[in-house]
């Protein structure tokens, strides 16, 4: 049976929504999609959203022979496909936009669940965070159902021209974003008492050095020891990340999936940890992605410190960084101030909205100018 109306807890609508934001927050619990929802959030708070969650039906629906079915396809192909037991749903009115932030190629499965997507919204747009170019030979299927949406927004850079080259649709590249107002460390700055910030994937070279600076007192060392668990909320989570990142002098930075070449094949991208780093006003050290976008994105003196994998001496480039404390106060405001002005969600929406000639509502302008005001502050403070 259809629903026409979703049971998930976070699901929501406005009076008169003109957008539809599709959401997996209730069936994709992982540490590492709680910023997608971050940027669902932000939708629903600057523009007129129906928050579409999908759930799952009772367990007990599933059949013994389904269940090993799913299991052996999911083992042959590697991707976890759509649960029968995911409840279907028909959307009930007409929207001027269909919107899905997929994190991977697999979650794009769950787009049978959904009933009318295509014929009741004017403009139907997938972002895409993740998806390799080599992935699109291996994986035809991609390809077959991206080509169904008007829009198709990649965070792979290097992945847009082949994609459009594909589908024959317009693909535009937009970097990750974030909830700049969460992350700020503004207006009242607090104490920076943990010395590095690693989050997610790193390079061990330079973790095992932090870790031995650790262990032997140097420096106060914060970085994840059970990577990869479901968090019970993602506001609590991106929360929790802020904090900590505000409280911290230096973050460690690396290309997406720097660490799985046999994926990337050589594809070098942004990925989230530079912006959480930059809006929080801490120190990013690492190696940065070597691609175009960059530097058109971070351009500004210091964004990131180099430190490779196989670097001179952590220890010894934490002390030089410490002993230049003006030039630490400067790359700590340049980060803020820059992140404010460029990679809140907001500006990823709007661009969104330019893509298909929507003008924004108030409430979009109204964040954009309480940034503004978080960067005069960020400005006259010392």
């Amino acid at each position: 049976m259809i629903n026409e109306v979703t049971q998930g807890p976070d699901s929501k609508v406005t009076e008169n929504p003109r957008v539809c934001v599709l959401s997996l927050r209730e069936i994709r619990k992982r540490v590492s999609r709680c910023v997608t929802y971050e940027f669902e959030d932000v939708i629903c708070e600057i523009d007129e959203v129906e928050l579409l969650t999908l759930v799952y039906r009772p367990i007990t629906d599933l059949s013994f022979s389904t269940r090993v079915a799913r299991k052996i396809v999911k083992r042959l192909t590697g991707y976890d496909y759509p649960k029968p037991y995911v409840s279907e749903v028909r959307l009930k009115r007409d929207y001027d936009i269909f919107f899905v932030m997929c994190q991977q190629t697999s979650d794009l499965l769950l787009l049978e669940k959904v009933e009318g997507w295509k014929e009741r919204c004017r403009n139907s747009i997938c972002w895409l965070e993740e998806v390799w170019i080599g992935e699109l030979d291996k994986y035809p299927w991609i390809l077959d159902i991206l080509s169904k949406f008007d829009y198709v927004v990649l965070s792979c850079n290097g992945t847009v021209q082949p994609m459009q080259d594909a589908i024959k649709r317009p693909c535009h590249y937009l970097p990750p974003g974030i909830d700049t107002i969460r992350f700020s460390p503004y207006p009242i700055p607090p104490l920076r008492c943990i010395d590095v910030l690693s989050l997610g994937r790193r390079a061990q070279i330079i973790h095992q050095s932090l870790f031995k600076m650790a262990e032997e007192g140097q420096i106060f060392y914060h970085y994840d020891s059970c990577p990869g668990p479901e968090p019970e909320d993602h506001r609590e989570h991106r929360s929790l990340i802020a904090n900590i990142a505000k409280r911290s002098k230096y973050f460690l930075v690396n290309p997406a999936k720097f660490d799985r070449p046999e994926q990337t094949e050589g594809q070098s991208e942004i990925g989230y940890r530079f912006f959480e780093g930059a809006a929080s006003g801490t120190v990013m050290i690492g190696e940065s992605p070597k691609n175009e976008v960059f530097s058109e994105h971070f351009h500004w003196d210091d964004a990131v410190i180099p430190a490779f994998s196989n670097p001179p001496n952590v220890a010894e480039i934490l002390s030089d960084l410490n002993s230049q404390t003006d030039r630490l106060e400067e790359i700590r405001k340049n980060n803020v101030i820059q992140t404010h002005l460029l990679h809140d969600w907001v500006y990823r929406w709007r661009a969104v909205l330019d893509f298909i000639g929507m003008k924004p509502m108030p409430a979009l302008e109204a964040r954009e100018m309480h940034l503004r005001r978080l960067v005069e502050i960020a400005s006259t403070q010392t």
